[in-house]
């Protein structure tokens, strides 16, 4: 084998390995109130100062990622807490960040036109280390876009979200997990189209963890479990094999 071919085969190896490693940040644990879903993670708990990925493909299943991702980002954001939230197509209701516990003035929200301009801010703003969290709201995010931000929160130990609506293709990123949220359709009493908040809650992929799916609502401040898991079909074809 040439040398050069040699040394690029190398640097990819290198490269691979450390997108497939999460350091996570030592002593911190978030109590996110996720439950057994926590069991997915590795060390089993939710990983702090990564980027994850979130993708849903209509209005309503958006706005059930949005409800989700304020639960989480609620718990990021105790003791005062700030967060910024940046979209180039916000599809976020504010003052019903107010159900999730979280105060809309204590999240700065930047609205642009371009993608570019929102991939710029959302870098800059994951490098700011007094953030609790960065929530970004775009189409499309390539390998490389995706690896820059992984990289960025390695340092600043900031958290972020990034939410994909209606991708042209749910391509290969470096971020730590992707998840998918739809809606379920919640009742009292019988009474369809009230109460509380109700999800189906897919963890596609995750570094170093088990993807899963489970059902979940949003009651009394904090996640509650509707399902146990439902495995992946991977883990399921993997448990048949064995």
């Amino acid at each position: 084998m040439q040398p050069a071919k040699h040394n690029i085969i190398q640097q990819l190896q290198r490269e691979i390995l450390s997108l497939q490693r999460h350091k996570g940040i030592p002593g911190q644990r978030l109590h996110t109130g996720l439950g057994d879903i926590n069991k997915a993670f590795p060390d089993q708990t939710f990983p702090l100062g990564a980027v994850h990925e979130f993708i849903s493909t209509n209005r309503e299943n958006a706005a059930a990622t949005n409800g989700f991702m304020a639960g989480l980002a609620g718990q990021l954001m105790q003791k005062g807490k700030l967060a910024v939230w940046i979209s180039t197509k916000r599809t976020l209701f504010p003052p019903a960040l107010n159900m999730f516990g979280i105060e809309p003035e204590r999240i700065v929200f930047v609205d642009l036109w371009k993608q570019k301009e929102a991939l710029w801010t959302i870098e800059e703003a994951l490098k700011c280390n007094s953030l609790s969290v960065v929530v970004g709201e775009l189409g499309e995010l390539s390998f490389t876009e995706s690896r820059r931000l992984q990289l960025v929160v390695e340092q600043s130990r900031v958290t972020g979200f990034i939410h994909r609506y209606n991708p042209k293709s749910e391509n290969t990123v470096a971020c730590v997990t992707r998840w998918k949220i739809t809606q379920l359709a919640s009742e009292v009493n019988g009474i369809p189209g009230v109460g509380f908040p109700k999800w189906n809650v897919e963890l596609l992929k995750v570094r170093n963890g088990k993807p899963g799916a489970w059902q979940m609502e949003w009651s009394a401040g904090s996640f509650k479990l509707i399902t146990p898991q439902l495995f992946s079909i991977v883990e399921s074809f993997k448990r048949k094999a064995g």
